[in-house]
């Protein structure tokens, strides 16, 4: 049992201020209020450590618990919860309103690719000086890809004037 300040800061042990703790143990007993003198001896006793649980309770809420134990379990939970969240990758295709046809197949063929893997696809139609005054020419440029696009793919949002850009974003269909 170590007495020292752990680095996620939970109050154990020596260090517990309170006169008096409301004491129940790992396996579900209760102690009842007891002093926190009493409720060190009997966690000494169990050879294992007193862990304040609530200390904003009237009187503090304290826990006899094999900490070590404890947080071990704690950390195998976050791992596991980790391993099993699905990562979203985001790929970028820039395009311009001056594209050739044999550009947009280009790039809807790595389109696809990304969308194939599982990954979200946001095109993106910068606009140069006086195509700014135009941005519906833009958005010209996404609704002549989506066709291509759409037997595998949905679509997040409608084609959107973000600043210079104009932005369409394409999700993987689910089977």
């Amino acid at each position: 049992m170590s007495k020292d300040k752990r680095k996620d800061d939970v109050i154990m042990n020596e260090m517990i201020t309170a006169k008096e703790v409301r004491c129940t143990t790992d396996d579900g007993t209760n102690h009842g209020i007891i002093s926190t003198a009493d409720a060190l001896k009997l966690a000494d006793e169990m050879g294992l450590d007193l862990v304040l649980i609530a200390p904003d309770g009237k009187p503090p809420v304290a826990k006899i618990m094999d900490y070590g134990k404890f947080r071990y379990q704690q950390e195998k939970k976050k791992k596991e919860a980790k391993k099993n969240q699905k990562v979203i990758v985001i790929k970028e295709i820039k395009l311009s309103v001056k594209i050739a046809e044999n550009d947009i197949s280009y790039k809807v063929k790595h389109a696809r690719e990304f969308l194939e893997d599982g990954n979200h696809v946001k095109f993106r139609v910068f606009l140069k000086g006086r195509e700014m005054a135009n941005p519906q020419s833009g958005i010209d440029v996404l609704k002549k890809i989506w066709p291509m696009l759409e037997d595998i793919a949905v679509m997040d949002k409608e084609p959107k004037l973000e600043g210079r850009y104009v932005n369409l974003m394409a999700l993987p269909k689910k089977d």
